[in-house]
């Protein structure tokens, strides 16, 4: 297949970017032919190419695999605006430990734990992240209690897609990533109300919860926050169409 036949076929597909997605599948290791298959069936193409571009990185995944959005790079350009080598840090609900890894990078020296329900997350996760502990497990149930009260913050890329709305969704995230990663119950926060109710237990004092949001579920989101005790404010980046709010535990004393 040509290369002009390459494009036109993903063209033909509904790929809207179809020359970027030639040039990287025509770049994979091994045959084209399984690859293009596989993104013409409805593939996400980073699950097809193995791995996600996040914050300047390669982050690897795997098929069934939530795949990291650009716009969660806002939680992690807000995380390391206040944490510093030595720090707990926690990637929650992390997938393939995107968040985890990115932070990482930008504050070495961090104590990164990363933990997620999904087994096949957990396994990506550990690929991406040598040397931070990954955990298997429902949300703050996952971590060991050696880090009660002891985290600086908290990233938590939760599902916050109304239940109603997961059949408006494109069909590659609707039909190829777990919907458990996607469903947030019928106003899309039910995820968030569980991290926040326990999370004044986990952080340490002045630590912060950081978590994204739609622009529609801002207002909601902050009364979840403030009747946990988290104090909130509000984050947004119009380039990465991001919204992120921010709890703060009260300090000791």
């Amino acid at each position: 297949m040509t290369p002009d036949e390459l494009v036109a076929t993903l063209r033909a597909a509904g790929c809207v970017f179809a020359e970027q997605e030639a040039e990287l599948l025509r770049d994979a290791p091994g045959p084209l032919q399984p690859l293009l298959d596989r993104r013409l069936a409805g593939e996400p193409l980073e699950q097809v190419l193995g791995w996600a571009g996040f914050d300047g990185l390669r982050v690897a995944l795997a098929p069934g695999v939530f795949v990291p959005r650009r716009r969660s790079e806002l939680l992690v350009r807000l995380a390391a605006d206040g944490v510093r080598s030595g720090d707990v840090v926690v990637d929650l609900c992390c997938g393939s430990g995107a968040l985890g890894l990115a932070l990482r990078t930008r504050v070495p020296g961090i104590e990164l734990h990363a933990a997620d329900l999904d087994p096949d997350a957990v396994a990506c996760a550990r690929r991406n992240l040598p040397g931070a502990a990954v955990w298997q497990g429902d949300l703050w149930d996952a971590l060991p209690e050696r880090l009660r009260g002891r985290v600086r913050a908290v990233l938590a890329n939760a599902p916050y897609v109304p239940s109603d709305s997961i059949a408006l969704m494109p069909s590659e995230a609707r039909d190829h990533e777990p919907r458990h990663t996607l469903d947030g119950g019928g106003d899309g926060l039910d995820v968030h109300r569980r991290i926040a109710a326990a999370a004044r237990d986990w952080l340490a004092p002045g630590g912060r919860l950081l978590i994204e949001v739609s622009d529609a579920q801002v207002g909601p989101a902050v009364t979840v926050f403030g009747r946990a005790g988290l104090p909130a404010t509000v984050h947004t980046d119009e380039e990465l169409d991001a919204t992120a709010l921010i709890g703060t535990a009260p300090d000791a004393g």
